[in-house]
């Protein structure tokens, strides 16, 4: 069902409220300014409080010329007339809400059909499975308009892709296909098209569901704060994440109901108790 919280994008939850689905379809070609940025940060916090256990985030906009967009990058143009301060102060927002996103405790999956430049790569770092099709086209083009990336591709896009990737992205503005994208590990899967893509999201997503959704998120969680700890801090972060499901009173439902989990039957599970590194 859509809900009427959002008037930019058109967000539909499964009857269950388990699986939520973003379909880009807005402004003149996805491009997201304040408008939209006001939203995924309403839906962190239904992330974050509600019952979903998945997002999958995708788009079938085409441009008057049928070119295939999924994001086409920052409503820049939104931004004339506006002083520094007030420049400085959005993208600091921006940043904020997607980080927030990527530690939504929820597997985010990402669909990408179409350009996906700028804010529409940076994007892709909110994600925590992303699959493309042939038609997507990635890139940063920022330096070229006297500007860096600003939401997480000079801060985080080189934990995905490595260093010397980043640099290149960045620094010459270079764009790449699905190919060449799927080659660095900016996505990790490629389908034949969004509909393909959509498939194997919606997969994904079941699959989370019927799992313990206090496990599933202290796992999510116990995993991004284990990035750039030594070791021992790491192996204390696992046994408090291990513990807390312990504590919640699903690895106690999950022995008893084991051979009914093997078998395939769905287990009701407590509601997410929320996990802090």
């Amino acid at each position: 069902m859509s809900s009427p919280a959002f008037s930019t994008l058109s967000v539909h939850t499964s009857a269950d409220g388990h699986i939520v689905e973003v379909d880009l379809n807005h402004g003149r070609a996805n491009e997201m300014g304040r408008a939209q940025l006001a939203e995924w940060q309403a839906l962190c916090a239904l992330l974050e409080a509600g019952p979903a256990r998945a997002l999958i985030t995708s788009s079938r906009r085409r441009s008057a010329k049928g070119t295939p967009i999924f994001i086409s990058g920052a409503d820049v143009t939104e931004r004339r007339g506006w002083s520094d301060d007030a420049v400085r102060a959005h993208v600091r927002w921006q940043r904020e809400v997607l980080g927030r996103l990527r530690r939504a405790p929820v597997l985010h999956v990402a669909v990408v059909h179409g350009v996906a430049l700028g804010w529409g790569t940076e994007f892709l770092l909110t994600a925590d499975y992303r699959i493309t099709t042939p038609e997507a086209v990635y890139g940063l083009p920022e330096t070229g308009i006297g500007i860096l990336p600003g939401a997480g591709g000079t801060s985080e896009l080189w934990s995905t892709i490595g260093v010397a990737q980043a640099l290149r992205l960045g620094m010459t503005g270079e764009r790449v296909d699905a190919a060449e994208a799927l080659r660095i590990g900016l996505v990790q899967e490629s389908v034949a098209d969004v509909d393909a893509g959509l498939i194997r999201a919606r997969a994904l997503a079941a699959a989370v569901a019927r799992r313990s959704p206090t496990a599933v998120a202290a796992f999510k969680a116990g995993v991004l704060a284990s990035v750039g700890l030594p070791a021992e801090a790491r192996a204390e972060l696992e046994a408090r994440a291990y513990e807390h499901c312990v504590e919640s009173g699903d690895a106690a439902l999950g022995r008893a109901s084991f051979e009914r989990i093997t078998a395939g039957e769905e287990v009701a599970w407590s509601a997410r108790r929320p996990f802090s590194p």
